[in-house]
C-alpha cells in the first residue's frame, strides 16, 4: 500500500493500515486539515467548499467522507457530482467559494485515488499552503462544530453546460469552423467522466460523428488509464477502420489530452500544447510557458511568432506562476495539459478540445499533416537508482560544471541545453532515484543523449 503526502494534496492506494494507504482515518484528517487551513486564511466563521469526482470505483466512498468531515467542521459544501477537474476548478470562483476539493487520482490505475486541493480561485494551492496543511493535519489540534454549526450540503448538476458554454463562448474556438468541416471524430474516455463531458461538448461545438469507446463512467478502466500511446492501440484501429479525422483521449480527470491522427498515427501528448500554441499565438501575441521536461517544439513555435519562451521547473502550480509573471497568452505541460488563462489558469482537456479542433479545422489539413507541420522531435525517458550513500546534489552540481559552456537552468534540477537537443536531470524527492529526460531530433538521437548522460553520471559516482 502506498500514501503519498505532497504540498498539493494526499494520494495513495485504497486501503491497508492507517498512514500506509489512502484509508478513511487519513482522508477524513486531511480533509480536516485543509478546511482548518481555509477557516483561518479565510478568517471566516463559515466557509464554502466546491467538490467534484472522476468515475474510479473508490470515488463514492471517498466522496462521503470528504463531505462529512467538512460539514463536521462547518464548512457548506457544494457537491458536482461526476465531474472533471477543470470543472470544479472554473467552479469554484463562479460560486464564491472558498475552496475545492477534487476527488481523482488522475492518470494513475484504479486502486489508487487522492484529493486535489483548490484556493478561492480554483487553482492548486501553493507549496507554501500545502505545507501548512500537512502540518496541521499531523498535529490533529482540530476543533469541529457543534449540532448547530453543522455545514449543509446540496448538490448542483449544472456544471457540465455551464463548462461547455464557458468554452463556446472563448473567442478563438469556432464552432462554425468546425461543424463546417464535418468531422468524423471518435474519443477514449476510459469509462471516467470524460465519457459524460467529451461527448457532450462535441456535440455542442457541432460535430455530428462521435465514435464513443469506454464512455460509461463506470470507473472500470479497460486499460493502464495514462493516455500513452501503448495505451491507444484500441482507438487508433478504430479510427483507421471507421475513417474517422481524429482522435481524442482524455485521462480519468480530464485534464491531460492526446490526439490521434485520421491515419492511427500518435500526434502526441507532447504536441497537444504546441499545436493549440500555434493557433493562440497567430491570433493573440503573447508569451508561452512550459516546464523543463516538455518538449522544445513550443519553444520553436512561439519564436516562429515573434514571442518569448519561459521554461518553468515542473509541476502545474509551479507552470501558472511563471504565466503569471510573464502575462503568457498560453501554456502547459507536455503531458497533453493545456493551460489558457482567458477561461482558468488549469490544465483542461475541453478548452484544449475546443481550440485545437478550430485550428484543425482552419487548417484545411488532415490531422496528421497538421503534426507534420511542426518541428519533430523525440524524448527518451530514463533513470538511475542510486545508492543512498550518494549526494545526489553533488552529482548534479558536478555534472552543470562539466558543461558550464552549453545553456544550463538549474531552477529545477539541471537542464542542459545543446543546439540541437537537451537534457534535464532531477532528483526524485522520495527515493535515491536521479531522473533523465533526454530530447533530439529521432529516437536513436534521444537515447543516445540519454545514455551518455547517464555514463558521465556513472563516472562521477565512481570518482
Amino acid at each position: 500500500m502506498t500514501l503519498i503526502k505532497s504540498i498539493s494534496g494526499i494520494r495513495g492506494t485504497i486501503g491497508g493500515q492507517i498512514d500506509q494507504g489512502l484509508t478513511p482515518p487519513d482522508i477524513v484528517k486531511f480533509t480536516s486539515a485543509f478546511a482548518a487551513f481555509i477557516l483561518k486564511r479565510s478568517g471566516k466563521k463559515r466557509i464554502k467548499v466546491i467538490i467534484g469526482r472522476d468515475a474510479r470505483i473508490s470515488g463514492e466512498m471517498v466522496r462521503n467522507l470528504v463531505v462529512g468531515t467538512l460539514q463536521g467542521i462547518g464548512a457548506d459544501v457544494v457537491d458536482l457530482g461526476l465531474s472533471t477537474t477543470p470543472t470544479v476548478e472554473v467552479a469554484v470562483p463562479n460560486e464564491n467559494a472558498d475552496a475545492g476539493i477534487i476527488i481523482t487520482a488522475s492518470h494513475n490505475p484504479t486502486q489508487w485515488n487522492a484529493l486535489k486541493l483548490l484556493n478561492e480561485k480554483g487553482e492548486f494551492i501553493s507549496a507554501e499552503d500545502g505545507a501548512e496543511v500537512l502540518r496541521i493535519g499531523e498535529e490533529g489540534a482540530l476543533s469541529f462544530a457543534d449540532v448547530h454549526d453543522l455545514g449543509t450540503y446540496t448538490q448542483d448538476n449544472s456544471y457540465l453546460e455551464k463548462h461547455i458554454q464557458m468554452v463556446l463562448d472563448l473567442p478563438l474556438v469556432d464552432k462554425e469552423a468546425i461543424q463546417a468541416a464535418n468531422f468524423k471524430v471518435a474519443c477514449d474516455s476510459v469509462n471516467s467522466t470524460g465519457g459524460i463531458f467529451i461527448p457532450a461538448l462535441l456535440r455542442a461545438l457541432g460535430v455530428k460523428e462521435i465514435l464513443e469507446i469506454y464512455s460509461e463512467p463506470t470507473g472500470h478502466f479497460p486499460h493502464n488509464p495514462e493516455p500513452l500511446p501503448e495505451n491507444l492501440t484500441e482507438i487508433a484501429s478504430i479510427i483507421t477502420k471507421n475513417g474517422a479525422d481524429v482522435g481524442i483521449v482524455v485521462d480519468p480527470d480530464v485534464d491531460r489530452l492526446a490526439m490521434v491522427c485520421e491515419d492511427g498515427s500518435m500526434f502526441g501528448e507532447e504536441y497537444t500544447l504546441v499545436a493549440v500554441a500555434d493557433y493562440v499565438l497567430s491570433k493573440t501575441p503573447g508569451n508561452t510557458v512550459s516546464n523543463l521536461s516538455s518538449t522544445r517544439a513550443l519553444r520553436d513555435v512561439t519564436e516562429k511568432w515573434g514571442q518569448t519562451y519561459t521554461a518553468a521547473s515542473v509541476g502545474e502550480v509551479n507552470v501558472v506562476d511563471q504565466m503569471k509573471s510573464t502575462k503568457a497568452v498560453i501554456g502547459g505541460e507536455g503531458n497533453g495539459g493545456v493551460i489558457y488563462p482567458e477561461l482558468h489558469y488549469g490544465r483542461d482537456a475541453l478548452v484544449g478540445v475546443g481550440l485545437f479542433l478550430t485550428h484543425l479545422a482552419k487548417s484545411k489539413m488532415k490531422c496528421s499533416e497538421l503534426r507534420d507541420s511542426y518541428p519533430t522531435y523525440v524524448i527518451s525517458k530514463n533513470k538511475i537508482e542510486l545508492t543512498p550513500q550518494i549526494d545526489v546534489d553533488e552529482v548534479l552540481r558536478e555534472m552543470e560544471a562539466k558543461h558550464s559552456d552549453q545553456q544550463v537552468n538549474t531552477i529545477d534540477g539541471v537542464k542542459i541545453d545543446f543546439p540541437t537537443e537537451w537534457v534535464h536531470l532531477r532528483k526524485s524527492n522520495t527515493e535515491p532515484i536521479i531522473r533523465i529526460y533526454a530530447e533530439s531530433v529521432g529516437a536513436d538521437q534521444a537515447n543516445a543523449l540519454a545514455q551518455k548522460t547517464i555514463g558521465e553520471i556513472k563516472e562521477i559516482i565512481e570518482k
